[in-house]
């Protein structure tokens, strides 16, 4: 007997407790081998699920860089999906070591936002992309979407 054998219950109750990944955009510190040793133990929580894009301008800001997505620009931002693990508070802690607070946009450095992203492959997931929230004003591109420390 299969499942639409029982009335498909037990089919509707697996699509209601089957969880989907969230993935996240990391272009800066989270990508593997990059984070520093105050959030290094997070990152690593983090799995590679492959190289991507999404399209916009890259900004250096010193220490660490900063993303601001543009779908109509030709340049991209270059960066790698992660799957996120299965604990419901791990995008706080992210959003700490970010400089987000998701009850003041205005006043956070970073803001965290849903994004599609194009993988190498040509598939597109939909992910979770912190975008830089302050001023642009003299900042320098990095011309080429790929960050380097």
């Amino acid at each position: 007997m299969d499942l639409d054998d029982i009335g498909g219950r037990e089919a509707t109750l697996v699509k209601h407790t089957a969880k989907m990944s969230e993935y996240l955009f990391a272009y800066g510190t989270l990508q593997p081998g990059r984070a520093p040793a105050g959030v290094a133990a997070l990152a690593a929580k983090l799995r590679p699920v492959g190289e991507g894009f999404v399209r916009g301008a890259l900004y250096d800001l010193g220490r660490y860089p900063g993303a601001v997505p543009d779908s109509r620009a030709k340049s991209r931002i270059a960066g790698t999906v992660m799957e996120l693990p299965e604990d419901k508070n791990f995008l706080g802690l992210l959003d700490g070591y970010e400089g987000f607070d998701p009850k003041a946009h205005g006043s956070s450095e970073f803001v965290r936002e849903r994004q599609m992203v194009e993988l190498s492959d040509g598939r597109r997931l939909e992910c979770w992309l912190y975008r830089y929230n302050g001023r642009i004003g003299a900042k320098k591109i990095i011309g080429d979407g790929h960050w380097r420390r």
